[in-house]
């Protein structure tokens, strides 16, 4: 076992840990690429979407935010009061765990479908945010990019009646519920007047370019493809399993419940992230 980080207690079903046993072996010499979703993040207090218990829930789409001013303060509210309990989570040990066996190298990288950050924070070094950064926030009009930080400052100062103290329902998009946003005041660039816009990628809106490529790249220098904590509901991680298949390389999926690419995995195991990985670190770092 790894001296520098001590194996986590494992609540494995004995069917998990067949399938434990058998991803083993398929890694046991590869350089994995990581896809991660919501289901990595949940132990740090950040809730999945479509994990048991989750509410169903319709965000609000891009064409929205653009077209109608109400939107963009219901928006800004909520993301301002989820950006505060992003802020707070701290990496959980499966964040960790990759972040080792990246210095280990046995992570070719890391393609997240989460926005908190917490990957990089944790240490991981190659991760592709495929979906954006809720720290950052970017200018539609003209460009322009600020810290995350600077904004909610400003934030605060035009809204001081907005209740940080309460308690609101976190979406795994750092969007909280706000009931009476007709008060709220919108942040404007500092540079030209714009709308502003956390730099992620709303529903309805395309993953750019330049980032799926950067994720298609982590894929095609691995040996194999490590999915965990998604469902795989959205097209851009059903993508990347089809990409490994392409290239004959096995996909192994970890996760609660079914996702759309079980029937593609060469192993599927039913378990959490954090206790998985803790597992497999002490498998490929024994030697």
């Amino acid at each position: 076992m790894h001296p520098s980080a001590p194996a986590q207690p494992l609540s494995l079903s004995d069917e998990a840990r067949a399938s434990l046993d058998a991803a083993i072996e398929l890694v046991r010499d590869a350089r994995i690429a990581v896809l991660t979703g919501a289901g990595v993040s949940t132990d740090s207090g950040i809730p999945d979407y479509r994990g048991a218990g989750a509410p169903v829930r319709t965000p609000m789409t891009y064409s929205q935010f653009l077209a109608d001013e109400p939107y963009r303060k219901r928006y800004w509210a909520g993301s301002h009061l989820g950006w505060r309990r992003f802020a707070a989570a701290a990496p959980n040990a499966g964040h960790r765990t990759l972040a080792e066996l990246e210095a280990h190298g046995r992570i070719a990288g890391i393609v997240t479908q989460n926005v908190d950050g917490l990957h990089v924070r944790a240490g991981s070094r190659r991760v592709v945010d495929l979906h954006g950064s809720m720290d950052r926030v970017v200018c539609l009009h003209c460009g322009q990019s600020f810290a995350r930080e600077s904004v909610a400052d400003r934030i605060a100062t035009l809204n001081p009646w907005l209740d940080l103290d309460a308690e609101h329902r976190i979406n795994p998009d750092g969007d909280a519920e706000v009931d009476d946003v007709s008060r709220f005041a919108v942040p404007e660039c500092t540079v030209c007047g714009g709308t502003l816009k956390p730099d992620i990628v709303f529903f309805g809106e395309f993953v750019p370019p330049v980032k799926f490529e950067e994720a298609r790249g982590i894929v095609a220098r691995a040996d194999a493809l490590l999915v965990l904590g998604s469902s795989l509901v959205v097209n851009s991680g059903v993508r990347l399993v089809g990409l490994a298949q392409k290239r004959r390389i096995p996909t192994i999926i970890v996760n609660r419940g079914e996702t759309k690419a079980d029937a593609r995995a060469a192993v599927k195991i039913d378990a959490g992230t954090t206790e998985t990985l803790a597992a497999l670190r002490d498998a490929l770092l024994a030697e």
